[in-house]
């Protein structure tokens, strides 16, 4: 941490930001498509958010923190990657239930939505994760990706019309 914090800001920082930890790296996953390079993405950006949480001035930490992870994440060279997330990447979304064949469906319905999603266009993609896994409001998720509440509302719109076409077998 920075050798400047204060012990009571470095109290702040872990009382609002650490807190957002999981959606961070939930972010990254889905932006990257691979672990290692999420988990890099969130320690950067949680070092560049320990080095300005001395400028937060907003009433959200969590879309503070998933912006700059978001920003983080886009300026990589390689930026946000298409492939689908491995198919065990999903099962710890997944709390089998008793009935194992219930489990499996819902298991392979899951590596379905994941595969689906990983074909929409990165911003497509990004506004359904933050609305649909991490039940943002349509303001945060303005907030979080630094376009206005109607592109947003757009986005969504358009990347829940292709993962219907998806499902009905019609690619685009």
């Amino acid at each position: 941490m920075n050798p400047d914090a204060s012990p009571a800001r470095t109290e702040a920082f872990a009382r609002l930001v650490l807190p957002h930890l999981d959606a961070a790296y939930r972010l990254a996953r889905w932006l990257l498509r691979d672990p290692d390079a999420a988990q890099d993405v969130v320690q950067d950006a949680l070092v560049r958010a320990m080095t300005y949480f001395a400028s937060f001035r907003g009433d959200n930490p969590r879309a503070w923190l998933l912006q700059i992870v978001r920003n983080t994440a886009w300026s990589r060279p390689r930026g946000p990657r298409l492939e689908a997330l491995d198919d065990d990447a999903g099962a710890s979304l997944i709390a089998p239930g008793p009935d194992p064949e219930a489990a499996l469906a819902q298991t392979e319905a899951h590596s379905q939505l994941s595969r689906m999603m990983a074909r929409l266009p990165a911003e497509l993609r990004e506004c359904l994760a933050l609305r649909e896994l991490e039940d943002m409001s349509y303001r945060d998720i303005a907030e979080v990706t630094g376009v206005p509440v109607g592109t947003v509302m757009s986005r969504l719109f358009r990347a829940r019309k292709l993962l219907l076409g998806q499902a009905q077998g019609n690619p685009e």
